[in-house]
């Protein structure tokens, strides 16, 4: 990412036209395909973009984090709606079977009762007809002791007959009528039922669309972010190559001895490849986050020259400094600035104050190590 200063006027020309971008002269220098490659229509380069589209990327992962319990919960109630549609079908099934027996049982009983009504309206019509016949003239009429005990035990039998069937006929007609109730509840109960297991249903395929639209959405968002994100980290790369082809361009190393950290605070996001926990997908991060308060000093790692201060797109204001032998390190998403370029700094100079500008959530330094134009590992210099 080395600036060459025999190119200095055109440097400046470029940043006053707003450019923002410290490689834009060696891309001027380099093939059309490559500068092609390397810069995007407004001027920023593709590396600045793809670490825009790294953090893109990385929000979206952590939005997935924090829709993870809406979506569990989306899950669990959709089981549940399930379950209750299945019972409550179950139940509307069970009912359905008692209806049937209740049917066949009242058909029975209807045909019993018709039966005896019938038979009961026979006899009515009998004694219309003939007449009643009084109990003491058929008594009186026995010839004998055996007729009279034969008369009597018949009159017997026709009274029992009489009552049974009149009894008979007032019974059943109760079972009728119970079973006609009974009928008629069940007939409440299955269209309660009925009502429930359809809302069930309707909650069970709103819950259910409610958690694969949501499944959708997250497929669809972070598919686009990861197309978007490998193409630019080809560029990167082919920026990478650029780089390692043109050494230096003259700057000679100005500082020795080991880095110090750039900012006092907690590491919240490492370097390096890390798969993401429920997507499975792998993210490249290539630096370390510290995090810090808003305003707090921002410090060289070590001595060396700014190659470049100022907007970087994912970046927000952030520092380039270039240590020489091919080694740079960049400070991210400052509040402000304390250096310009072309400036010499020593180790654990101010150089910037702690922000949230670019791609970022919350104030804290993306400290970067350079080889070359690659990323390292900031650990093996600190």
């Amino acid at each position: 990412m080395g600036v060459c200063h025999v190119h200095q006027h055109v440097w400046k020309a470029w940043r006053q036209r707003g450019t923002g971008v410290c490689l834009a002269v060696c891309l001027l220098l380099q093939p059309a395909a490559l500068s092609a490659a390397a810069l995007t229509n407004n001027g920023e380069s593709y590396e600045d973009q793809a670490a825009g589209k790294l953090r893109q990327s990385n929000e979206l992962q952590q939005k997935i984090d924090n829709v993870s319990e809406e979506k569990r919960a989306i899950d669990e109630a959709a089981d549940a709606a399930v379950k209750e549609h299945q019972a409550l079908k179950a139940e509307l099934d069970a009912t359905e079977v008692r209806m049937k027996e209740n049917e066949d049982t009242l058909q029975g009983l209807q045909k019993d009762y018709d039966d005896k009504r019938q038979a009961l309206g026979k006899r009515v019509r009998d004694i219309y007809i003939h007449g009643q016949i009084s109990y003491l003239d058929v008594l009186f009429g026995a010839k004998d002791f055996n007729d009279l005990m034969t008369r009597m035990d018949l009159l017997k039998r026709i009274i029992r007959r009489d009552y049974n069937l009149v009894t008979e006929v007032a019974a059943v007609k109760d079972q009728l009528e119970l079973a006609q109730a009974e009928l008629e509840k069940d007939r409440e109960t299955q269209a309660e039922q009925e009502s429930r297991a359809h809302k069930a249903r309707l909650d069970m395929e709103e819950k259910v669309g409610r958690q694969q639209a949501l499944i959708e959405r997250l497929k669809t968002d972070k598919a686009l972010i990861d197309q978007q994100y490998e193409e630019l980290m080809a560029a990167s790369r082919q920026v990478g190559a650029m780089i390692r082809e043109r050494g230096d361009g003259g700057v000679q190393a100005s500082g020795s001895g080991a880095m110090i950290w750039p900012i006092s605070g907690p590491v919240t996001s490492e370097f390096g490849w890390r798969v993401h926990p429920i997507t499975g997908s792998q993210r490249f991060h290539s630096g370390v986050d510290i995090g810090g308060d808003y305003g707090q000093s921002v410090h060289a790692a070590q001595s060396g020259t700014v190659e470049y201060a100022g907007w970087i797109s994912g970046y927000g204001n952030a520092v380039i400094i270039n240590h020489g032998g091919g080694i740079t390190t960049l400070y991210g998403h400052n509040q402000s600035l304390a250096v310009s370029e072309g400036q010499s700094v020593s180790q654990g100079q101010t150089i910037a104050y702690c922000g949230s500008t670019g791609n970022s959530t919350g104030p804290h330094c993306h400290f970067e190590v350079r080889r070359n134009g690659e990323p390292v590992s900031p650990y093996s210099y600190l």
